[in-house]
């Protein structure tokens, strides 16, 4: 279900509402095999580009909040694109956004380096500190051991240092400030049991490359105790804060098929607007 505006005959640029057409059809057929069906709201953007809409029916994807943008959102709009845009064909970009009309590029641009140009506050005056009174005379130093061996002091603080270490070692979080979600203990998931043991199989049946992103560390924890024991394929954990995914990568690799595969003619623009 969808609700597409009537395209107005002064503003709409030509082929618009064939465009349009289009974009509904895909994003309705797209969302729809996705699970999250959605009403489409269409705008021309300041910009020349077509703007869309997503208010959702019902729960939004994981990782989507309304009016902020996300990596679900950014890979459908790519992928929009890619499927308007063939080589040879005019091209007219396709913005996406979650519950809002999205702000097109150049004007973010320019809203950002208005920001950086514009003169920073000027700081109020730091008031001068009272004179403060000399500082007393050091302590006379204690005469230095013999080469060889330790002050009482030291030898007391030895053992001390010696225990923190082993704790200091467990406290040291993994791979660069990550925890290992296989040391997690975390409840099962049905739900998602089932569905990471289907993709691991299908990883390694198909030798594809495939990884979920997305995912809060618990739910994290609990793909990777699921796939243990899937033959044919491993599972880790890669990358850092809101780009941190999962990875099924098989033992035999298989090629994408040359049908599958997209045409030479990626540009940024295909992913931010």
């Amino acid at each position: 279900m969808s609700d597409v505006q009537a395209p107005e005959t002064s503003s709409t640029p030509a082929g618009g509402a064939d465009l349009r057409a289009r974009v509904e059809k895909l994003l309705t057929d797209i969302l729809g095999m996705m699970g999250f069906p959605a009403r489409l709201d269409f705008k021309d953007a300041s910009d020349g580009s077509l703007s869309v809409a997503l208010h959702f029916q019902g729960e939004s994807p994981p990782g989507v909040d309304s009016g902020k943008r996300s990596q679900v959102v950014d890979s459908l709009q790519f992928l929009l694109n890619k499927m308007l845009h063939r080589p040879g064909t005019e091209r007219r970009f396709v913005l996406v956004g979650a519950g809002h009309h999205p702000e097109p590029r150049s004007e973010r641009l320019k809203r950002e380096q208005a920001t950086a140009q514009a003169p920073a506050p000027t700081a109020a005056p730091v008031p001068q500190a009272a004179p403060q009174a000399p500082a007393p005379a050091p302590a006379p130093r204690p005469p230095k051991p013999a080469r060889g061996a330790q002050a009482p002091a030291q030898q007391a603080k030895a053992p001390v240092q010696q225990a923190k270490a082993p704790a200091q070692q467990a406290k040291a979080p993994a791979r660069g400030g990550e925890a290992d979600e296989r040391t997690l203990e975390v409840a099962e998931d049905a739900a998602l049991r089932e569905v990471a043991r289907k993709l691991a199989e299908k990883s390694a049946s198909l030798g594809r490359f495939y990884a979920l992103v997305t995912l809060k560390q618990d739910d994290r924890a609990r793909v990777m105790k699921a796939v243990e024991g899937v033959p044919g394929v491993k599972v880790s954990c890669e990358g850092e804060g809101r780009n941190r995914r999962v990875v099924f990568t098989p033992e035999k690799p298989a090629p994408l098929p040359k049908r599958s595969m997209l045409p030479d003619d990626d540009e940024d623009e295909d992913l931010e607007g």
